[in-house]
């Protein structure tokens, strides 16, 4: 029997959380439903579930609060959700740590597309297994088989899209990457030059890797063209 993938779904709608648990559990997902923000943050703890579908606006604590307290604990993906088309809100939701956002009305079908593409980021036991293999640069070591990030012997805690920013550019390091194919290889679309979810990857990255926001020297971004992993200031 292959196992489901399990969803935890945050959304005090009960209408519509009914609906998407109907939903997603008539395509073989395991579907946990809560409708408070501070409920989710101890069901996140103790389920570990592989994907969190999270509302914006909850009670208890809202969604925003509810990314950025379990974030450093918790690598799966968090999908926001939110009945608010605001730019700004995309950016916070994005800035603590939420892989992707959506806005309501929900549609089933992108839902479930995005559902599925931020599964496929994890990586199998196939691929971990063909993976056994370092970037070392310095005292940064970035290793595919663990998704661990380690600088100057201290491991530093990075989520899972965090994690795959890093890697694909410390693969290229020394080499201009550019957003569209980091748009790409991360999200599974073409970039269409507003997508900003890399760039604030990117800086958080720099904060956790010590690097200077106001002139960055270790991921250096090459304007109009993409972003630059420097490989000899890991020292």
């Amino acid at each position: 029997m292959i196992e489901q993938d399990h969803i935890l779904l945050v959304e005090d709608d009960i209408a519509l959380a009914q609906w998407m648990q109907d939903y997603l559990i008539a395509r073989e997902f395991k579907v946990t439903t809560c409708h408070r923000g501070d409920e989710a943050v101890d069901l996140i703890e103790q389920l570990n579930p592989d994907l969190v579908l999270l509302d914006g606006m909850l009670p208890g604590m809202d969604g925003l609060d509810v990314c950025k307290a379990v974030r450093p604990q918790f690598a799966n993906p968090i999908i926001m959700i939110t009945a608010r088309d605001e730019e700004i809100d995309e950016v916070l939701g994005l800035e603590m740590g939420a892989d992707d956002y959506m806005t309501k009305p929900i549609r089933a079908r992108a839902l479930l597309a995005r559902i599925k593409l931020a599964l496929r980021r994890r990586p199998s036991v196939e691929q971990t297994l063909s993976n056994l293999h370092q970037v070392v640069l310095g005292g940064l070591i970035v290793d595919n088989q663990n998704r661990s990030v380690i600088l100057n012997d201290e491991a530093i805690n990075v989520s899972s899209n965090e994690f795959d920013v890093l890697w694909l550019l410390a693969k290229q390091a020394g080499e201009v990457v550019s957003r569209e194919s980091l748009v790409a290889d991360l999200r599974g679309f073409d970039y269409d030059g507003f997508d900003r979810s890399v760039d604030l990857r990117v800086s958080r990255l720099r904060k956790k890797l010590g690097d200077d926001s106001a002139s960055p020297y270790r991921i250096k971004t090459i304007w109009g063209k993409g972003y630059l992993l420097a490989k000899d200031s890991w020292s």
